[in-house]
C-alpha cells in the first residue's frame, strides 16, 4: 500500500491542460473532459502501480492535453512477464471502471446518458490503446511479442514499421471517416512526433539497453542463450545479437569447431571500458 500511495509524488500535469480545462468550462464541456480525465489517470495509474510492485524506476506519470502517459527509467533490462504485466496493467483497468458504472448504474446512482458516455469513453480510450502503434500499450506488446525470438535491434526496427503501417492506415481511415475532428488530428500528430523520434533515437535506445546491461542494472536473467560466432566477427556484430530476457555465453568458432568462450560482461567491457567496437571476437579470447 505504501507503494501504491508512494506514486502520488510522480504526478504531473502540464501546463497547457489547464488552460483546456478552462475551455471546457467556458464551451459546458467539464463534466466529460472530467470524465476522460478520470480514464485517462486510472489507465496510467494502473500501468505505475504495476510497474512500482515490481520495484521499477518511475520518472512521472504525466497528464497531457490530448491523454496521458506513465514514464519508466527502465530500457529493456527487465523480466518479459514484468513488462508484460505492466504494460496490460493499464488496459485491463477500464474493466473494473466499466463494471463499476455499470453498478451505479443498476443502482440508479448515475443516469443512462452519462452511464452510456462513460461506457462510450472507456471503450473508445481502451480500443485506441490496444493499437499496434508505438508508444501506445499495443506497440509495445507488439515489441515484446518480437523480443521473444529476435534481437534487440532487430525487434525494435521491425516493431518502428509495424508501428509506421498502422499509423498510416489509421490516417487513411481518419480521412475517410472524420477529415475535420480537430482532436483526433493532434492525437495523429502526436503518434506520428513519437514514432519519428522513436526512429531518430533507435541507435542511442540500442547502446542504452547494452549499457545498462554492462552497469548490471537488470534483473538477474533466467534464460541462458549461447551465440555462437565466427573468431572474424566484429564486436559491435556480436552487441547486435544481443536478446533481451537473455544471458549470452559467446561460443567463438574458427572452421566449424571451438575455439573459445567469453562471457557477455567481456564484450561490453571491450565496448564501454575499452570502446574496441570494431574489434575481431577473435582478438578478445588473447586478452580475457
Amino acid at each position: 500500500m505504501n507503494k501504491i500511495t508512494g506514486l502520488i509524488k510522480y504526478i504531473h500535469i502540464h501546463p497547457l491542460l489547464w488552460a483546456i480545462i478552462g475551455l471546457s468550462v467556458a464551451t459546458a464541456h467539464f463534466m466529460e473532459l472530467c470524465m476522460l480525465l478520470l480514464i485517462i489517470f486510472v489507465h496510467e495509474m494502473g500501468h505505475a502501480a504495476a510497474a512500482s510492485l515490481f520495484s521499477w524506476r518511475i520518472k512521472k506519470i504525466a497528464l497531457l492535453p490530448f491523454g496521458g502517459v506513465a514514464e519508466m527509467d527502465e530500457h529493456g533490462n527487465r523480466p518479459l512477464k514484468e513488462e508484460i504485466v505492466v504494460i496490460i496493467a493499464g488496459p485491463l483497468q477500464h474493466i473494473w471502471m466499466m463494471g463499476a458504472a455499470l453498478l451505479f448504474y443498476e443502482l440508479s446512482f448515475v443516469s443512462a446518458d452519462i452511464f452510456h458516455l462513460f461506457i462510450q469513453f472507456n471503450l473508445m480510450i481502451l480500443i485506441f490503446n490496444l493499437l499496434p502503434v508505438w508508444p501506445l500499450d499495443g506497440g509495445k506488446l507488439v515489441f515484446l511479442w518480437l523480443s521473444l525470438n529476435q534481437a534487440f535491434p532487430e525487434a525494435h526496427r521491425k516493431t518502428l514499421f509495424i508501428s509506421a503501417a498502422g499509423l498510416i492506415s489509421f490516417i487513411i481511415l481518419t480521412l475517410l471517416t472524420s477529415p475535420v475532428n480537430l482532436n483526433i488530428w493532434v492525437v495523429l500528430a502526436f503518434l506520428v512526433f513519437s514514432l519519428y523520434h522513436e526512429w531518430k533515437q533507435s541507435r542511442f535506445i540500442f547502446i542504452r539497453f547494452l549499457l545498462e546491461r554492462y552497469y548490471g542494472k537488470h534483473s538477474d536473467f533466467r534464460t541462458l542463450k549461447p551465440i555462437v560466432v565466427r573468431e572474424e566477427e566484429l564486436v559491435i556484430d556480436v552487441l547486435e545479437r544481443f536478446q533481451r530476457g537473455c544471458k549470452h555465453p559467446i561460443i567463438v568458432e574458427k572452421d566449424g569447431k571451438e575455439k573459445g568462450a567469453l562471457d557477455e560482461n567481456e564484450l561490453l567491457h571491450a565496448c564501454f571500458a575499452e570502446k574496441v567496437l570494431t574489434a575481431k571476437i577473435g582478438d578478445l579470447l588473447y586478452v580475457y
